[in-house]
């Protein structure tokens, strides 16, 4: 039986930004179980991190394997979007038209055909947005009177409409107000859960990735490592047991 490559393969990679020390990252592996939260990204490492799994950035060094393909081997754009179709991807970076409704928002990563929006199209709308915990008259509501906490909700609906494999996280609770994070923590385990998602979440938010469940790690800027945050020697320095 042949076995099945991991969703994510990222080996030796450096890619250099903005001027800035490369980001590196020794080694990481995403089977389709796994559920880690990642901690040492600021907000522009986190998008070349997100460019880089996407295929959207080539490394300068290493390799990133999506689902047993690097990506530096995807030569056209058609190409490109079959691999893009694996990532749920939760970000600021997306844009969200403020004047109109939660659901046509939702909606669009559905159709183009929201104005009047097919009765099936609605249905699948409320069922995902369901799921997230934006209901009742939130749905209606326009995106520019969302609170932070539902404009998230409503960026992680939009990413999980294109069903996808793995979910991509950048620093989803950074705005967030006390207690918020672990709510939406707590969402994600559920959805992941019922789904059978993976999901990769680069957050420095502690309360959200426990909830959230899950591996956590930390990314040594200088080596590229990552290590195990959350271990036995953690919990002896706190007094826990």
């Amino acid at each position: 039986m042949t076995a099945v490559p991991p969703l994510i393969e990222i080996e030796g990679v450096e890619k250099s930004y903005a001027g800035l020390r490369p980001l590196r990252i020794k080694r990481l592996v995403v089977e389709a179980d796994d559920r880690i939260a990642v901690a040492g990204f600021d907000a522009a490492a986190a998008e070349v991190f997100i460019n880089l799994i996407t295929g959207a950035a080539v490394p300068d060094e290493g390799d990133v394997i999506v689902a047993g393909r690097n990506t530096r081997d995807i030569a056209t754009d058609t190409e490109w979007l079959a691999s893009l179709d694996r990532f749920g991807i939760v970000t600021e970076r997306a844009v969200l038209l403020e004047s109109m409704s939660a659901a046509a928002n939702l909606a669009l990563p559905l159709t183009l055909a929201i104005d009047p929006m097919p009765p099936e199209v609605t249905s699948h709308v409320r069922a995902i947005a369901a799921e997230v915990g934006l209901t009742g008259d939130r749905l209606s509501a326009t995106a520019s009177s969302l609170s932070t906490e539902e404009r998230l909700r409503l960026h992680l609906a939009r990413a999980l409409a294109v069903n996808p494999a793995v979910l991509l996280l950048e620093h989803p609770t950074a705005r967030l107000a006390a207690g918020e994070p672990q709510a939406i923590g707590s969402t994600l385990q559920q959805v992941a859960a019922a789904r059978k998602l993976a999901w990769v979440a680069l957050t420095e938010d502690d309360g959200f990735a426990r909830a959230a469940g899950g591996r956590r790690l930390r990314l040594k800027p200088a080596t590229g490592e990552l290590v195990e945050e959350g271990g036995f020697w953690r919990r002896f320095a706190l007094g826990q047991k």
